[in-house]
């Protein structure tokens, strides 16, 4: 698939714009020791990224048969993530430089993820970052969170843009297949070294191996704009 028109580019948020698992991963612990769970590690968080808050906590409440409601769960660890997310979210460095060069040559930008939208929108103004991102969508707002491709399809309508002419950025394997289910082209930036040979990365038309110590910006923009017939 060849690129004729000036490419919209969706950005997944958390792994990919921002360093905010670690945060995410500390308000699930929290909120789970709430609830007498006490063995939730990083690595069981790491089985999550890439799936919506609400997916998560959907399977995390039935692994632990914890009492309370879906929405009680995500009031909960939005509450635990808005503190978190309000003392410290980094920018990937590589990331944001990407992002300022897209913005100098026009091309149409937008954010798709799966966290809430309150916490999109802390992140984005806490960082800076809300500036350049005028479309966002969560995927509390559409009816399926990555791998399905609704996020991305809804984000597409939003910057007016045809699907095949969209490229996404991911760090993680649900969000690369949404991608791909989506017919759109995927820069992958896998978060977790683990899942970089997964086979929804193998298919991302960039894949960056090493993660974001691999990304660079000048690079990536390169092969953005000279993927266009």
């Amino acid at each position: 698939m060849s690129l004729t028109r000036t490419p919209s580019v969706i950005f997944d948020l958390d792994g990919t714009l921002v360093d905010s698992e670690p945060n995410y991963y500390e308000a699930g612990r929290r909120l789970l020791a709430e609830y007498g769970v006490t063995d939730f590690g990083w690595e069981r968080h790491t089985d999550f990224i890439g799936i919506s808050t609400r997916e998560t906590l959907a399977a995390l409440r039935e692994e632990h048969g914890l009492s309370a409601s879906l929405d009680e769960l995500l009031a909960g660890k939005n509450r635990h993530y808005l503190e978190l997310a309000g003392a410290s979210t980094a920018v990937f460095p590589q990331m944001r430089e990407f992002v300022e060069l897209l913005r100098e040559r026009g091309v149409p930008m937008a954010v798709a993820s799966g966290s809430s939208p309150e916490s999109i929108a802390a992140v984005l103004s806490g960082t800076g970052l809300d500036v350049f991102f005028p479309t966002v969508v969560s995927a509390e707002e559409v009816p399926r969170g990555k791998p399905a491709p609704d996020v991305f399809l809804e984000a597409a309508r939003q910057l007016g843009a045809v699907p095949g002419d969209c490229v996404v950025l991911e760090d993680a394997p649900p969000g690369a297949a949404a991608a791909r289910a989506a017919g759109m082209r995927c820069i992958a930036i896998p978060y977790a070294a683990a899942t970089a040979d997964d086979p929804a990365f193998a298919a991302a038309d960039l894949l960056y191996a090493g993660g974001q110590e691999e990304f660079t910006a000048r690079a990536a923009c390169d092969w953005l704009l000279g993927s266009r017939a």
